[in-house]
């Protein structure tokens, strides 16, 4: 059967075998010849994992004229390690208390709301509600003739209206009464002269 290839972090481990057993000073180009013969580390792969050692500080580099050195030493890789895994400790506590408060903040939001289909239902229902609600504000505006206050108004003001047009034929009957006595005119006659309708009469 196929070897299976090494994981990144067993690949990480057996370089910092090579600096721990030898605890001497490398070249990236020793490390790539070293790496795949005794640790099973592909050449490819060694500059990529020197960097992420590097990167965590579990590994200390310098360049020296036009060549960069690299080396590391056991107790100065044990607190890098204990570092990186304090700062990991710390991120996972804050991971924690973060999903435990969206957790409750979830909980919390669903008080009220237990039946999604049912809410979901009434808030269709209550936007209906408010659309109908101004619909029939519209047609209220529209029909405010029909309200009781401004019916009892028109119908007072119509009143008054009727009464001062009775008055006013009641005038024009006795003017005409007047005319057909002292001048005795027709009364088909003084209606076309005055510009009377023949129809007049007084409003019910």
């Amino acid at each position: 059967s196929k070897k299976k290839g090494l994981s990144f972090e067993e690949k990480r481990a057996r370089m910092m075998e090579i600096f721990f057993e030898t605890k001497d000073v490398f070249q990236l180009k020793d490390l790539e010849k070293i790496a795949p013969k005794e640790k099973g580390i592909t050449s490819m792969s060694v500059k990529e994992i020197l960097q992420s050692l590097v990167d965590d500080g579990m590994v200390d580099t310098d360049r020296i004229g036009t060549s960069n050195y690299f080396w590391a030493f056991p107790s100065k890789a044990l607190h890098a390690r204990k570092r990186k895994l304090e700062e990991l400790e710390s991120q996972f506590a804050e991971s924690s208390q973060k999903k435990e408060a969206l957790q409750k903040s979830i909980e919390k939001s669903k008080i009220g709301r237990e039946d999604t289909a049912e809410r979901a239902a009434l808030l269709k229902e209550l936007a209906a509600l408010r659309q109908k609600k101004e619909q029939l504000k519209t047609e209220i505006d529209k029909y405010r003739e029909c309200d009781p206050d401004v019916v009892e108004e028109m119908r007072q003001t119509n009143q008054v209206a009727k009464e001062a047009a009775n008055r006013w034929t009641d005038n024009i009957f006795s003017i005409k009464s007047w005319a057909k006595r002292k001048f005795g005119f027709e009364e088909s006659r003084i209606d076309k002269g005055f510009g009377i309708p023949e129809d007049l009469d007084y409003i019910d």
